[in-house]
């Protein structure tokens, strides 16, 4: 056996020689790409999508590290100077997704808007404006269409002007935006009024404004004084910061940071009083080890005070943040919700103190007012309708018929724009339709002798298919609650074609004004400290691509 292994083992090479490399392939993997070249174009247009989607600056092509790893990757690339991204490869990446966008907006039949302005690091005025739809696949879709620098004057009629202006420069047709999500600016709500446009208030703006209310009183302000001083008194310290953190230690608290609140977010307010509750030995523990801070320990009065906020205000920030997606049907929730706070969540309840009671009742009778308005309950009745998992449980009964015959004129309007639609199947301009040549007459089929003509009109049968089709809607039983409408009505669209696309139009509608607030967040990442100087025009450009690419 070792004879036959060692006669093996020596037949067996140690070693492959390894292939010779020809003189053309040597030079051709060291030969730097043509700048017109498939693979060229490729490597420069993923370094452009890498600067806009992820809001880098250009002048990163510039820096040692990134081309190093571009050599790195592959050395025959040669990577364009700035100048090159900044004056072509990012103009024309934005013309071709602009392209992009205009070709859906075209097969949209109904969308809405929101809209805001913002002031840049450099104080230059902007105005964004957003779109929403739902597509063919019942897909919810947002896209940002500008950040308009706006230096104007910001009046009701200069923005009513710009509004009307930015639509038309997409195609977008005014007839054909259902509504538009504004918040509670009077510049902003006037300009809607002039042109003529459906609002609806933002849902996260106005509960803010309703909170701001409930907590104008002495009590409630000194208290949160208060705790502003400490998280600011802990944040500018670092001995004080190691003090606590030993402190949480000690006490056997959970090594949380404090909250710094923000005037314009009153959820922050709430997460700061939260967090100093839970620290709040600890806090006192450190700050009465120091003469200095010991005035800035919470009293047993500041303590009730923060417990009576927290109890009203904690159920309310999860309600915010659920509303203010645009990734999924929102507006439809609005009723649903203003039911909830009313029924369950700000209900006064027996263990509430004073306080909490008096928070809890001038928030709901805040917001009740506020939509008390007829255009916008009939607005928010149809949207609810219009959702499988509600339907009519939080429409009131005298407005139920009103309601019912608003969305059937909808389907009639559905009904006949589709009929009367150049290349649809009932139109005579359709080229797809078989016509018999002139002169000749078309031979009868066997089944046209039993063919019997309705007496009924065409007008009526539409009417009572619609009909039909709404009852038939209604008593269908409910989806859950957690289930998406939209898959809903993907799939039932065979069996309620006008309704359908009604819900297309109505659900496309954002609750808040949180779309075009986050346009204004992606330009704070563009407008940085370090590029201060881009001009107007490639802010629009960079936000745009950041958004929709």
């Amino acid at each position: 056996m070792s004879t036959k292994s060692s006669e093996t083992d020596k037949s067996t090479p140690q070693s492959q020689p390894s292939e010779q490399v020809s003189i053309v392939q040597a030079f051709a993997s060291v030969t730097p790409y043509e700048k017109g070249s498939k693979r060229h174009k490729e490597i420069t247009d993923a370094i452009t999508n890498h600067i806009c989607k992820d809001m880098v600056p250009a002048y990163i092509v510039s820096k040692d590290g990134f081309r190093r790893l571009i050599q790195t990757l592959d050395k025959r690339y040669q990577l364009p100077s700035r100048t090159h991204f900044t004056r072509v490869a990012i103009p024309e990446m934005y013309e071709k997704c602009k392209a992009g966008v205009e070709y859906e907006l075209k097969k949209v039949k109904f969308y809405a808007t929101t809209t805001d302005m913002w002031s840049s690091r450099t104080m230059e005025p902007y105005m964004s404006l957003t779109v929403h739809y739902i597509d063919d696949n019942y897909e919810i879709k947002s896209r940002c269409l500008q950040t308009a620098y706006f230096p104007e004057n910001h009046t009701g009629e200069n923005i009513a002007q710009g509004l009307k202006e930015a639509l038309a420069s997409w195609g977008l047709c005014e007839d054909q935006q259902v509504s538009i999500t504004t918040d509670n600016g009077s510049n902003i709500v006037k300009a809607v009024t002039l042109n003529n446009w459906t609002r609806l208030q933002c849902f996260g703006h106005r509960l803010h404004l309703a909170i701001e209310n409930a907590i104008k009183d002495e009590r409630i302000s000194r208290a949160n004084g208060l705790c502003k001083k400490i998280v600011g008194h802990f944040s500018h310290s670092w001995k004080k910061k190691m003090m606590l953190a030993e402190a949480q230690e000690e006490l056997q608290l959970p090594q949380h940071a404090l909250i710094t609140s923000c005037p314009t977010r009153w959820g922050s307010m709430q997460q700061m009083i939260d967090r100093v509750l839970e620290q709040q030995k600890a806090l006192s523990q450190v700050l009465s080890a120091d003469r200095k801070t010991r005035h800035l320990v919470p009293q047993w009065q500041d303590t009730d005070v923060l417990e009576s906020v927290s109890k009203a205000l904690g159920p309310l920030q999860e309600f915010t943040d659920a509303l203010s997606s645009e990734n999924y049907i929102s507006v439809s929730y609005v009723k649903p919700v203003l039911h909830l706070l009313n029924t369950k969540i700000l209900a006064v309840k027996d263990e509430d103190t004073d306080l909490t009671k008096t928070i809890k009742s001038k928030i709901l009778n805040y917001i009740n007012k506020h939509y008390e308005d007829e255009t916008t309950q009939e607005l928010l009745d149809i949207a609810t309708f219009l959702d499988p998992r509600f339907k009519t449980n939080y429409t009131d009964e005298d407005k139920l018929p009103n309601i019912k015959a608003r969305v059937m004129s909808d389907m009639d309007m559905s009904s006949h724009k589709d009929t009367y639609e150049p290349g649809s199947s009932t139109s005579r301009e359709n080229p797809d339709i078989d016509l018999p040549p002139p002169g000749k007459k078309a031979r009868k089929s066997l089944g046209s002798f039993f063919k019997t003509t309705s007496a009924m009109p065409a007008a009526l049968q539409l009417e009572e298919a619609i009909a039909s089709e709404l009852n038939s809607y209604l008593l269908s039983p409910s989806i859950d609650s957690e289930e998406d409408p939209l898959k809903w009505w993907r799939l039932h669209q065979i069996n309620f074609p006008r309704m359908s696309r009604v819900a297309q139009k109505y659900l496309c509608i954002p609750a808040t004004s949180s779309p075009s607030e986050r346009v204004f967040s992606t330009g704070g990442n563009v407008v940085t400290c370090h590029r201060s100087c881009l001009k107007p025009e490639m802010v629009d450009m960079l936000v745009f691509l950041a958004k929709n690419l």
